[in-house]
C-alpha cells in the first residue's frame, strides 16, 4: 500500500493589484524609461500601496474616524 507523504508547501495567495497596470506603465513610459514586467507583475508596488493604505487607515482611526482623508496619506 501506497501512502503519499504530506509535505508542507506554501500556499501563496495571489493579491489583486491596487493600481492600473497600463496607467504606470504609461506613467513610466512618459518619463522615457522603459518598465520591467516585475515591476507589474510582482508583489513589490502592490505592497509599497498596501503599507502606505494601512497607515492612513491607522492615523484615521487614531483619530477616532472610520473616513481616510488625503490627510492621513
Amino acid at each position: 500500500m501506497y501512502l503519499a507523504k504530506k509535505t508542507n508547501t506554501v500556499k501563496t495567495e495571489k493579491i489583486e493589484p491596487l493600481f492600473v497596470k497600463s496607467k504606470v506603465r504609461e506613467y513610466i513610459k512618459s518619463k522615457d524609461c522603459n518598465t520591467a514586467s516585475a515591476v507589474l507583475d510582482g508583489a513589490l508596488l502592490n505592497g509599497i500601496i498596501t503599507k502606505m493604505l494601512d497607515k492612513a487607515i491607522a492615523r484615521a482611526v487614531a483619530n477616532g474616524r472610520k473616513t481616510v482623508k488625503d490627510r492621513d496619506l
